[in-house]
């Protein structure tokens, strides 16, 4: 399978070395996504049969239309679209061309989860009552990341879109089903960015979000994100179930505590090179290589369905207010009083 790759940041650093090291994938081309002439070159190879897209979202439609315009199969990173309407607009043409189109949620192949996946559906920890998701990072803070798309929200930036898409396709993975309510708020704790340039820039879309979400098939969920904090935090994906709790640790450490006392813990950590993206990555790989030789793409196989589903999830999130839109509390005398108001956004 020969893979042209677009963007050279994710792209290039993580996708394009993954195939290049994968059995019967051969990288053929890696092109910046704002280079709109080297981008169509690359689509329209007669070698090409993967067009791998990891630009920034506000271009994923174009890219992904080109590709599907040329006949080609294509990975699309996630966030998948803009909004649910032009999510749901790319699978129905993909759906038109025929062709095998997937979205790059890579973390449900990730080892770890796919351990905590079956204890979930073998009834190990028995009925799955509640779920709690934390993952607070240093990320955009510490150093100080430039003013850029991920911070505009018109351009599809947003923790929502950067990692919130990863927690809404683990729940629908795991749990095998939807999100029917969503509650949440929404926070910029870093208000303005330099840009290369150093000229400063409003940010508008959130760096951190909390959300409490229910699941259609009763069980609760509450997420605490963002990538605004002055230290990083261990990631924590917490499964409460009517007879064990299964606590995993970052991405390769399951703890689980039974209600009879008696404790395991498995330890599933591996050499990413300090990359966390590489391991599942590497797995996902071959499953796309599979899909795109043979046509067949299996029911854990992440698609623009799949893609479309978390977007709709995602619109509902961003819809969120955020923290510092609440209205003043009509009965305090004097709602300036105390401690100093965050600044509004």
């Amino acid at each position: 399978m020969k893979v042209a790759v677009i963007g050279r940041g994710f792209g290039e650093r993580v996708v394009a070395r993954v195939f290049a090291e994968t059995d019967g994938c051969e990288v053929v081309d890696v092109v910046s996504a704002r280079d709109d002439r080297a981008v169509r070159a690359a689509i329209a190879r007669d070698d090409v049969d993967l067009v791998s897209v990891h630009s920034p979202p506000f271009l994923h439609a174009p890219h992904v239309r080109r590709a599907l315009a040329a006949g080609k199969a294509v990975l699309c990173d996630k966030p998948f679209a803009l909004d649910a309407d032009e999510a749901a607009e790319l699978e129905a043409e993909a759906d038109d061309g025929g062709v095998v189109a997937l979205c790059n949620f890579e973390f449900r192949f990730a080892p770890a989860r796919g351990v905590l996946r079956d204890m979930i559906r073998d009834g190990e920890l028995g009925r799955i009552e509640h779920v709690q998701m934390s993952r607070l990072s240093a990320g955009s803070r510490v150093p100080l990341r430039q003013w850029g798309w991920l911070f505009d929200r018109t351009l599809g930036g947003g923790w929502v879109g950067a990692w919130g898409s990863h927690a809404i396709d683990a729940l629908r993975w795991m749990f095998r089903t939807e999100v029917a309510d969503v509650q949440a708020l929404l926070r910029v704790d870093v208000q303005e960015r330099p840009d290369a340039d150093g000229v400063l820039h409003a940010c508008t879309a959130e760096d951190g979000f909390s959300a409490s979400l229910t699941l259609t098939n009763g069980v609760s969920v509450a997420i605490d994100s963002g990538f605004a904090a002055v230290s990083n935090m261990t990631p924590r994906f917490i499964v409460f179930g009517s007879e064990a709790v299964a606590e995993l640790v970052g991405e390769d450490r399951i703890s689980v505590r039974r209600a009879d006392g008696t404790r395991d813990s498995i330890d599933l950590s591996g050499d990413d090179d300090g990359d966390g993206h590489l391991a599942p990555m590497r797995r996902f790989a071959e499953v796309v290589r599979d899909a795109v030789t043979t046509g067949e793409v299996t029911a854990s196989t992440p698609t623009f369905a799949d893609g479309h589903a978390c977007d709709v999830v995602l619109d509902q999130l961003r819809a969120a207010p955020f923290v510092t839109d609440a209205t003043p509390d009509p009965d305090d005398p004097d709602p300036d009083a105390g401690p100093e108001a965050g600044p509004v956004v």
